[in-house]
């Protein structure tokens, strides 16, 4: 396995005086179970358990208290008890609600016991009114884990010396070409684990298709189990899953989505099954220059799938994108706006965040800047384009609205500042950072608190 930077953040909650249960969330094929695995490594005692299997699911079957239920998996797994620190591992917890009770019991009654829990599938049913998986309030913490981000990416390519100064956002300038160029390839091929592990192994890009095509089937055939109940509802998970990715970074309608005669309710209900699964998001509008930053749920969302790399094979791109020197370049732009996406997400924590772009609330108008994040106390906006300055028309215009003066362009060039000013005479800066640093934001832009409007 190679380096992922999550095992920087659970060592993080293994060090917490008030530690609870952690639970993994993420979609298939992520890499949860080889993360803790990993991370397993730095434990005198690792307890697996995959509820999968009738022996380890039928310990928490049998209703015993939660001493006698840590005996007995010492037991069954053939380890001695040992003052030494323990690592529990419940993957795929999703197959018996008993053990999630009991993830209260660990934190309440054995809090020294490291504990973690994950499921492949438990995405689509938590709250599921049929097949409902609560955990209990308070008494677990949560961590996402999405595919790798461009840093994890140079570290599993053998780069860890551009890993390291990319981390703290210190690329020398002579080194943008061979950082932006190997920025391409990560574009090209995604930052799915499997595919990762395998292009570090063969540099061979023909080479993944089997990869690329087994994820795909795999999360097709999930269908049945994420909508278990309703034959018709898995016929609409299936469309959106064969024809979704042509869509990917670009904005939807559920009602007919796809060329289909599927209409608005059930299409909106299908997509936020597959939201939950973490395949996809579904990022709102905000019309709003000022905290907090609400997505209008009322209006057409933009399509983010999981990994950039399936989106390029699903959609047959990946010849146009291979050696091509600017991605803003390939596929109207939308290959550039996805990744910068992925990367943002891949730099956040909070499972609750939700990635947001700005639309000016005006009838007829069509401004639209790509996204918004918030720094400090700031609403700030992020363009995905290459060119001159006077060409960001929607960035100008959210910038004559906003309280502040500083805004973001992703491209393919190094980073620059630029003093702007807008049609309306006011001025902004302008921080022009290359692709590669779509999740150093924070380490690379401070907002400037004055000029207010």
């Amino acid at each position: 396995m190679f380096y992922r930077n999550a095992l920087v953040d659970l060592r993080n909650w293994a060090e917490k005086d008030t530690r609870k249960p952690l639970v993994l969330r993420g979609a298939r094929q992520v890499g949860k179970t080889t993360l803790v695995d990993e991370f397993a490594k730095e434990f005198d005692v690792y307890l697996k358990l995959n509820l999968e299997k009738e022996n380890d699911r039928a310990l928490f079957e049998q209703n015993l208290d939660i001493k006698n239920l840590l005996t007995a998996i010492y037991l069954l797994k053939n380890q001695p008890k040992t003052d030494g620190r323990t690592l529990i591992f419940i993957d795929e917890i999703q197959n018996s609600p008993k053990a999630v009770e009991q993830l209260r019991y660990f934190y309440e009654e054995l809090p020294n016991v490291h504990v973690i829990a994950a499921g492949s599938l438990l995405e689509s049913l938590i709250n599921r009114k049929k097949k409902k998986i609560e955990f209990p309030v308070g008494r677990v913490e949560y961590l996402p884990v999405r595919p790798c981000s461009f840093n994890e990416f140079l570290g599993a390519i053998g780069e860890t010396q551009l890993q390291l100064v990319h981390a703290e956002a210190t690329i020398p300038e002579v080194l943008h070409g061979k950082v932006m160029a190997l920025f391409n390839t990560y574009t090209l091929i995604g930052g799915m684990p499997e595919v990762v592990n395998e292009y570090s192994k063969k540099q061979d890009i023909v080479a993944l298709q089997d990869v690329y095509e087994s994820l795909l089937t795999g999360y097709r055939d999930d269908v049945e189990k994420y909508a278990e109940d309703s034959e018709s509802r898995q016929n609409l998970l299936r469309h959106i899953l064969q024809t979704g990715w042509a869509y990917a970074a670009q904005r939807i309608t559920f009602e007919r989505f796809g060329n289909s005669n599927y209409r608005s309710r059930e299409m909106g209900e299908a997509f936020r099954t597959l939201e939950k699964t973490m395949l996809m998001e579904l990022a709102y509008p905000t019309t709003s220059t000022m905290i907090p930053i609400i997505g209008e749920k009322s209006r057409a969302p933009k399509l983010l799938w999981i990994d950039t790399g399936l989106v390029n094979y699903s959609v047959g791109i990946q010849k146009e994108l291979f050696g091509m020197k600017d991605i803003s370049d390939a596929w109207r732009g939308l290959v550039a706006e996805h990744i910068v996406g992925q990367e943002l997400l891949s730099a956040e924590k909070r499972l609750s965040y939700k990635p947001s772009f700005w639309v000016r609330d005006a009838a007829g108008s069509s401004a639209e800047v790509d996204y918004v994040i918030q720094l400090s106390d700031k609403v700030i906006p992020i363009e995905v384009k290459s060119g001159a300055n006077s060409r960001l028309r929607s960035l100008h215009q959210f910038m004559e609205k906003a309280p502040h003066r500083t805004a973001i362009r992703f491209w393919t060039n190094p980073a620059s500042v630029d003093v702007v000013t807008t049609p309306g005479g006011k001025e902004f800066t302008l921080h022009n950072l290359p692709f590669y640093y779509a999740s150093k934001i924070a380490k690379l832009v401070d907002v400037e608190i004055t000029g207010s409007v």
